[in-house]
């Protein structure tokens, strides 16, 4: 399992043991040394993150979840769920802050006839702020409530629902699709039979997270074409969805459709990538995220972040951060098998996006 290490230059690990960034140590243990969550040092890592003061600066971060609140678009890191699954990322989980309890307690009070929970703000087609359904907006709130320990409750289990009843055909095989809004009609960018590659690795990440009773039939064939969508990327590219330097080269903190997010969903289903096109997809993305984003001694300095997160080691362009380590370096761990395959990828030699390294 430790394979991984092998596609770096120097193992992160002594360093991410001993750094001072509570939720870097926290992944590393988690995520890395694959230490149970009842260990003793996991329990004291996970308090340390919530006695952080980066932890308390996301907390104070979270608006209430409603009329008046400052609406922020779902590709903004200031959402308010992006916010909440950035702090699980962390190791903030269920009980642990009763801001985040308001919150989703907020989210589960905003849920429509159709069992899709909904968001406040401005949306092409209306003249004011509307409380309205979008997928990429109910997927990553039902996916919160369960990181959270809602999975149970019956508004979380009813979105589940909605969202297995919602896979379907697409032009590139079984995937979700970007559904118009529920208040306004506004459907988002691309033709209407594409797969939404956004919506479709949320939903299957959310899944990955739910006993095997709870997964819709298709859900790995909606793997093996969030794969495919990087192999056609000659042919077809979704549109507003790319695969360039900005796909490879993560950008911080990390919540929208980049190689990050597809291997670490991708990685979470073994049986889509054990063999074919998938495989090679996988290692050449894999190869990517390791090409665009680690440097020395096996870490990572972010290359690209939002502003306003300049207090945290992700928000920075100047050293290493090791909470960004951490993150990648789990994403790799999921791909053991491969590791020969990865190293085998020539980056500079993939076509179909842009050529050469950063």
């Amino acid at each position: 399992m430790d394979g991984w290490v092998a596609l770096l230059e120097e193992d992160p690990r002594p360093w991410l043991r001993s750094c001072d960034e509570p939720a870097a140590r926290w992944v590393a243990l988690t995520h890395l040394d694959r230490e149970p969550g009842g260990a003793s040092n996991v329990a004291a890592a996970r308090l340390a993150v919530v006695a952080d003061p980066g932890t308390g600066r996301l907390l104070d971060r979270l608006d209430t979840w409603g009329d008046g609140a400052p609406a922020s678009g779902h590709q903004s890191p200031a959402f308010t769920p992006n916010v909440v699954h950035l702090l699980a990322d962390m190791g903030v989980g269920a009980g642990d802050s009763d801001r985040i309890e308001r919150v989703l307690d907020e989210f589960m009070e905003h849920q429509d006839t159709e069992g899709r929970f909904e968001s406040f703000g401005m949306v092409r087609g209306a003249d004011r702020e509307v409380w309205g359904a979008l997928a990429c907006d109910h997927h990553i709130i039902a996916e919160a409530l369960i990181r959270f320990g809602r999975g149970t409750h019956p508004a979380v289990e009813r979105a589940v629902e909605r969202i297995a009843s919602d896979l379907t055909e697409t032009a590139q095989g079984t995937a979700w699709l970007c559904r118009p809004h529920s208040a306004t009609g506004f459907r988002g960018p691309g033709r209407k039979a594409d797969v939404c590659p956004q919506v479709t690795l949320e939903a299957a990440r959310l899944f990955s997270r739910l006993a095997q009773n709870w997964r819709p039939d298709g859900i790995d064939d909606a793997v093996r074409t969030s794969t495919r969508v990087w192999a056609d990327r000659r042919d077809h590219k979704p549109y507003m969805f790319g695969h360039g330097r900005r796909f490879k080269k993560v950008k911080w903190p990390t919540f929208w459709y980049d190689a990050h997010w597809v291997l670490d969903t991708v990685g979470r289903f073994p049986a889509t990538w054990s063999e074919g096109d998938e495989r090679r997809a996988v290692a050449e993305m894999a190869a990517c995220l390791v090409a665009y984003n680690f440097g020395e001694n096996g870490r990572v300095t972010p290359r690209s972040t939002y502003k306003g997160f300049e207090t945290f080691s992700f928000g920075q362009k100047r050293e290493p951060s090791p909470f960004a380590t951490a993150r990648l370096a789990a994403v790799l761990s999921r791909f053991p098998s491969m590791v020969d395959e990865i190293a085998d990828v020539d980056v500079a030699a993939l076509t179909g996006s842009e050529a050469g390294l950063p």
